[in-house]
């Protein structure tokens, strides 16, 4: 049987084919208005048969808000709270900017509708449901054209029975628009995040389910989608609740980073995963790190996933001069269209530009010699640019690679040095197509003593795919006393979630003994705004491990203050067949003849040397070498400083080692 793994980034579209234990791989340009035609372009050139199943990386949900182009989307809510999103938090993005001012909402005040009846925090009915107005309500609906309606009503996730009312009253009068209710999508308490995460389900369903449909008839076997959380879902689920997969790209990268890591012998790992538009980072400490949820174009997502922090520098970040005549990269990215100069379409200079001036790329042996890049076009768009600036060519070049390196090393900065952590206990793992460019400085510039780029490192988000579990995440807010919850109340109040896990992932193919549920509960000190998730160990009381959670996040414990259960967390998973590399038999120290493949002059910290190409195919574990030298294969190129030493790992990992 085989599985191909299909990653969509903003300049490639990735795939990792696997067929009877042995790897294929094809990288090709991204199709922006259209990703689905990379990605079959992709199965066409990887020849896989109609058999095949395919877990896809989708971005279709994030760009849909991050560009405005989802579904006209209607809100019912209770009467009273039809602006809740417009009223959001009192918080500000830009708390020093004079001119700002908010973006529009994705629901204007003519498509928000409320309705009588109220649940009160208790779960009971105060008020009750109004057929007749929510008839009414469900024919303005209808007259506004809206393809997609998110419904959210005050506490439905304790009482649910309005909004399954009027989401009956919406299928008779509405019939073709998609429906979204708070309670499946999210039921947890604070309304304006319950509706802001419902909201931006509805927005984007319709246009998932038309992607999904178009894909899935192509791909006749099994299709699977990669969630936010590390985990996949069938296409069925993930047309039914797409936000879900906001970041399901880089999840995969962060999932086979800890795969591919932990197989190394490493636990402790910050990811660095540099592509063409953007990069993305995380901090793992011994397991995936967590978060309840994002901020996405201005709007709360309240969803479990994978806590990654991105910025706007990747290999094809634009380079431009500011009005005071200083060097800025990015966030603008040339993307897959018109691409770096070197490409043969853009204009503007882009870091991987800077690089192949500088040689630290090969033009004959870019996606292994498949796509030979222009580097008479990129000198000249170099210099033309350094002649704008007053700079030398090389030094504008390098001045480039360090502006983003800067970008890139704030990230990392921001998962590792501010939250307390030394980021010379961990090692960088890179990968992405440019990764293997610039993690030997960024390791320098943080004190990381070690590198890891995997094998096909540009490839590695598609391989992380196929190694996620099946996963499902369900929340449920309750509100109790940490000390009126005995163990007996607990497994009372899980069994309703764990039994709605067991019949969900039943649909995802695993039977009750095949899935892992994990158990963990939101909790803070009486009065406090904000929880910390504490994963409930066996044989110790929850409130414990939540007081060694807060002091270790906070740096103290409050002795003698209640404790609150807010919300109950169950994450449902089913194992994926896929794992990682096995080792293979260590070769010789020295790097063979065959792996040679000529030389290039190559430029770091001002100065030209010779340095030879190495082919990455040909290293055999055990190899080592010292820099400077160009590392190539298919899906990247790593460049090993004169300052860096490699070695090739018993699993064909390349270990940089930096001083």
């Amino acid at each position: 049987m085989a599985i191909v793994g299909a990653d969509t980034g903003g300049t490639f579209t990735d795939l990792i084919l696997l067929e009877n234990g042995k790897i294929r791989v094809h990288k090709l340009l991204s199709t922006p208005h259209d990703p689905a035609e990379a990605i079959l372009a992709g199965l066409d050139a990887l020849d896989a048969g109609l058999d095949a199943d395919v877990v896809h990386g989708s971005t279709v949900a994030t760009n849909a808000v991050l560009e405005r182009k989802g579904a006209v989307t209607a809100l019912v809510t209770n009467a009273g709270f039809e602006d809740v999103l417009l009223i959001g938090r009192q918080n500000r993005t830009d708390l020093y900017d004079l001119h700002y001012r908010r973006s529009p909402g994705i629901v204007p005040e003519h498509l928000r509708f409320g309705i009588p009846g109220r649940v009160a925090s208790t779960g009971e009915e105060v008020e009750p449901f109004d057929d007749d107005a929510a008839r009414r309500a469900a024919e303005a609906v209808r007259e506004s054209g809206a393809e997609s309606v998110a419904v959210c009503l005050l506490f439905s996730f304790l009482a649910p029975a309005h909004e399954l009312r009027m989401a009956e009253i919406l299928r008779e009068t509405c019939p073709g628009a998609t429906l979204s209710l708070s309670h499946r999508v999210l039921a947890e308490f604070r309304e304006y995040e319950r509706t802001a995460t419902t909201t931006i389900n509805a927005y984007v369903a319709p246009r998932m389910n038309r992607y999904l449909a178009n894909l899935r008839a192509a791909v006749p076997a099994g299709l699977r989608i990669m969630q936010s959380n590390g985990g996949t879902i069938s296409a069925a689920t993930a047309a039914e609740e797409p936000v879900r997969t906001v970041l399901s790209g880089p999840a995969g990268g962060v999932v086979g980073a800890l795969a591919v890591g932990r197989a190394a012998g490493f636990d402790r790992l910050m990811t660095f995963d540099m592509g063409g538009t953007s990069t993305d980072v995380a901090l793992l400490d011994n397991g995936l790190p967590l978060a309840t949820g994002t901020t996405l174009s201005g709007y709360p997502v309240r969803t479990p996933m994978i806590d990654i922090h991105t910025v706007g520098a990747g290999g094809g970040s634009i380079a431009s001069l500011d009005a005071g005549g200083s060097l800025v990269v990015g966030p603008q990215s040339a993307g897959a269209d018109p691409g770096p100069v070197c490409y043969g379409k853009g204009g503007r200079v882009t870091v991987t530009d800077a690089n192949l001036f500088l040689g630290r790329l090969s033009a004959e042996h870019f996606l292994g010699g498949r796509m030979r890049l222009d580097a008479e076009r990129t000198r000249r768009a170099v210099e033309r640019m350094a002649r704008e600036a007053g700079l030398a060519p090389t030094a504008l070049a390098e001045g480039i690679l360090q502006v983003a390196d800067s970008n890139m090393e704030r990230a990392l900065r921001v998962i590792s040095v501010e939250r307390g952590f030394d980021p010379g206990e961990f090692t960088l793992l890179s990968f992405g197509g440019a990764g293997g460019l610039h993690c030997s400085s960024l390791a320098r510039l943080l004190g990381v003593p070690r590198v890891l780029v995997p094998n096909n490192p540009g490839l590695l988000s598609a391989l992380g795919m196929l190694m996620a579990d099946v996963v499902k995440d369900y929340s449920l807010t309750v509100m109790h006393d940490a000390a009126d919850l005995a163990p007996a109340a607990l497994e009372r109040a899980f069994a309703p979630l764990e039994a709605r896990a067991l019949d969900e992932m039943a649909l995802e193919g695993f039977q009750a003994g095949q899935v892992r549920l994990e158990r963990a509960l939101d909790m803070r000190y009486a009065g406090q705004s904000f929880e910390l998730t504490t994963p409930l160990e066996p044989d110790r009381a929850p409130a414990e491990t939540f007081a060694e959670l807060h002091e270790r996040a906070y740096g103290h414990r409050m002795t003698g203050r209640a404790v609150q259960v807010v919300t109950l967390r169950l994450r449902a998973v089913g194992p994926a067949a896929v794992a990682p590399p096995a080792p293979r038999r260590e070769g010789p120290p020295k790097v063979a003849a065959a792996a040679r493949k000529g030389f290039v002059q190559a430029v770091f910290e001002g100065r030209e040397h010779e340095t030879p190409v190495l082919d990455r195919d040909q290293l055999l574990p055990g190899n080592a070498f010292a820099g400077p030298a160009l590392v190539v294969e298919y899906s990247s190129t790593v460049a090993v400083p004169p300052w860096a030493r490699a070695e090739v790992d018993a699993c064909g990992n390349l270990l940089l080692f930096v001083s």
